[in-house]
């Protein structure tokens, strides 16, 4: 199964070269490790360039000067591992959060799932023990919130490490995901639910990240709370029988 594993960076200068080099040592099949950057400051994108002058056909970089956020990073790079061939698409943080040790723990049940999560809130799934009360009740509730108003048994449908067949990222019609920060997860999430996919949750350790500064603010917080009656209200009538076909 041919594998792509898609990485969304801004300011990672620190992060990339070790998670590059972790990824590497996977006992995977050949991945593909795509390094979508948006043209961030700190020279992250030059660091994933050499990074791919050293391991040549393995490592790629998508520079993206257009229009950002989270959400079209993802979305622009799941549409290059489409058209690379690949099989499974797993796509993660950059700053170890998720850890390149789980990637194979997602990928292995593809054979039997449409979209594999790596979830916090299943048996058995942790976050950093470092977590102060006040940001994992935060974390909790925003779950808790928007499974309530999308009516969706996911239990960490805010997760962002999440493995993908093919063939469900070519049913959810790509064009129609909208949202660009964090909400992004949510929507992804709610359009595979809706559109009856196999979703399996497999339980991760979530670690806080150790170099750089969470993209977390405020504003993204709000943006995301309201996001969530946006994504209800385009989704809401998907059915299975919607499922796009190309």
């Amino acid at each position: 199964m041919k594998q792509t594993i898609v990485i969304p960076t801004y300011n990672e200068a620190e992060n990339v070269r070790p998670m590059v080099e972790a990824l590497l040592t996977l006992e995977l099949a050949d991945p593909d490790i795509l390094i979508v950057d948006d043209e961030s400051p700190d020279g992250t994108g030059r660091i994933a360039d050499r990074l791919a002058e050293e391991y040549g056909g393995r490592v790629h970089v998508l520079h993206r000067t257009g229009q950002r956020g989270l959400g079209r990073a993802y979305i622009d790079g799941f549409q290059w591992a489409l058209e690379h061939d690949a099989e499974a698409v797993v796509q993660m943080d950059c700053d170890f959060s998720h850890a390149p040790r789980d990637v194979p723990r997602l990928l292995a049940p593809l054979s039997e799932y449409d979209v594999v999560i790596g979830s916090r809130y299943v048996e058995g799934g942790e976050v950093d023990e470092d977590w102060k009360l006040g940001r994992e009740l935060l974390s909790w509730w925003a779950n808790l919130y928007a499974r309530l108003i999308l009516g969706c048994a996911i239990r960490d449908i805010t997760a962002g490490f999440k493995a993908w067949r093919k063939e469900t990222l070519e049913g959810m019609d790509l064009s129609a995901i909208r949202s660009q920060g964090y909400i992004f997860q949510v929507e992804m999430a709610y359009v595979a639910s809706r559109l009856g996919y196999r979703t399996l949750e497999v339980p991760i350790y979530f670690e806080d990240r150790q170099i750089g500064e969470s993209k977390m603010t405020m504003p993204v917080k709000i943006e995301a709370a309201l996001g969530v009656w946006k994504i209800w209200w385009r989704h809401r009538h998907l059915r299975p029988s919607d499922r796009h076909t190309a």
